[in-house]
């Protein structure tokens, strides 16, 4: 009985112990088990460019600035694309942080420690984008705090552009005259005598001897005699011949501008006058003498120049870049430094077709009423030229991003989406740009950090072109 009971306590002792050895393992496998989970939950992301950063929540390498990337499981399942716990971005494929060329579908590290960098679906398809080297950026609130993005409503808006310019006041050419004798002589009187002085139409300018109008003055009176005898007799053709004769002897005084008065004068005397008087044909200034006392002068010569200052052009130089907003009838408010206070109003007329090659400027010439005298020839002013070309979407002006080859904007769209969109543009407003396509009413674009967008865009168009390229994949050694 003894003995039985001896072995039954030597079994039960053996239970026990190995009980005890099987809960010892079972404990220590949980606490490894829970340290590992621990660490790794811990430590979430980290630098591909340096594995040793290492993070508990997304940010930026403090050493070389990149983003920390999440800890991929390490022993996914074969064949298995991880998929992040958020959703909604499926991982491709894994590639080489050094050379993009290298691949792995499934998370690995290259000869020297650098875990792969995942490449998602929505990268290798370039994002939707309709821009060609750009490609849809998504920005979480976080990044969009980060970064600073802001963006605006495109808004209608009258197209109106105001451009500046510097005019100068000129006189006005169709108001312009130039006097000359229609015949030789000489200066036997002269009434004008000075530079600027004011004429009325009619005013006489100055008296000239011309052997030559002697002549034909002595030509006159004596076909005034043989019409005067003429007239008694009683053939018609002799009566008429006779009238003939005078009024080509007339003729030839009016032709030489000797007026109605003077030649009525010359047949109530019935003698010949030595020096006939030269008289003006407009109103106006005179702008240039070329004439003294006693000087012998010709037919060629330009005695005097008139100018009717009633009326002047300002002539405006407009920029090349400016001048596609400037139109026939456009108005102009025209103010001089010397005249503080006082605007001019007046309508554009006349366009250049030419452009001056050393300031690359156009003439623009705006008519202005100048009954007051007040604006002088060669005197310089402001111009501000107003246009108005209706209404128009308006973009803000930093928003607009011109590549050289392009003009875009970012799309900001309600789900986080950034997308560029290829625009035309009209006219540099003052507050933004004229858009002529590329946007509709009620689009918001991106008016903060679109550089860092558009660098952000490039890159990312740029790597989804290189992993679309269809080449073998070279596995990891």
């Amino acid at each position: 009985m003894k003995h039985y009971i001896r072995i039954l306590a030597i079994t039960i002792g053996v239970v026990g112990i190995a009980s005890a050895g099987a809960f010892l393992v079972a404990c220590r496998s949980s606490v490894e088990h829970a340290t590992d989970s621990a660490t790794a939950h811990a430590a979430k992301y980290h630098c591909p460019m340096h594995p040793t950063v290492v993070s508990d929540k997304p940010g930026d390498c403090p050493i070389c600035g990149m983003k920390l990337v999440p800890f991929q499981p390490t022993k996914p399942e074969p064949g298995a694309m991880a998929v992040p716990a958020g959703g909604g971005r499926r991982i491709t494929f894994y590639r080489s942080p050094m050379d993009p060329a290298v691949r792995s579908d499934k998370p690995a590290k290259d000869s020297m420690g650098m875990d792969f960098i995942p490449v998602y679906e929505d990268d290798v398809a370039g994002g939707g984008s309709g821009v060609a080297g750009r490609a849809t950026v998504t920005l979480t609130p976080e990044r969009r705090s980060l970064l600073g993005v802001r963006s605006e409503e495109v808004r209608v808006a009258r197209i109106e552009k105001t451009v500046r310019a510097v005019g100068r006041v000129t006189t006005d050419e169709r108001r312009t005259a130039h006097i000359h004798a229609k015949f030789e002589g000489y200066v036997e009187r002269l009434y004008v005598d000075f530079t600027g002085m004011s004429v009325k139409k009619g005013d006489p300018l100055l008296s000239i001897y011309s052997p030559e109008l002697v002549a034909t003055q002595q030509e006159y009176l004596l076909a005034l005699k043989a019409q005067r005898q003429l007239a008694q007799s009683q053939v018609p053709a002799v009566v008429q011949g006779g009238a003939d004769l005078l009024e080509a002897a007339k003729e030839r005084l009016r032709l030489w501008d000797i007026s109605a008065a003077d030649i009525a004068e010359i047949e109530r005397t019935g003698t010949v006058h030595r020096a006939l008087d030269l008289h003006a044909e407009v109103n106006g200034f005179v702008v240039v003498k070329n004439v003294v006392q006693g000087m012998r002068i010709m037919p060629t010569d330009t005695l005097f120049e008139i100018a009717d200052l009633s009326r002047v052009w300002v002539m405006a130089d407009v920029y090349d870049s400016d001048i596609s907003a400037v139109r026939v009838d456009s108005m102009a408010d025209i103010t001089i430094s010397s005249l503080p206070g006082r605007h001019w109003g007046g309508a554009v007329t006349f366009i250049s077709p030419t452009v001056d090659e050393k300031t690359r400027t156009i003439k623009v010439r705006i008519e202005v009423d100048n009954q007051s005298g007040a604006l002088k020839p060669d005197m310089f002013g402001d111009v501000l030229l107003k246009t108005y070309s209706g209404t128009g979407l308006v973009v803000p002006d930093n928003a607009v991003i011109d590549t050289g080859e392009r003009t875009i904007v970012f799309l900001d769209r309600p789900d986080g989406r950034i997308e560029p969109r290829q625009v035309q543009l009209g006219l540099r407003l003052a507050d933004g740009y004229q858009v002529l396509s590329g946007l509709a009413k009620g689009d918001r674009v991106v008016t903060a950090a679109n550089f860092l967008l558009d660098s952000e865009s490039s890159l990312k168009a740029a790597l989804s072109a290189l992993t679309a390229a269809p080449a073998p994949v070279r596995e990891p050694r």
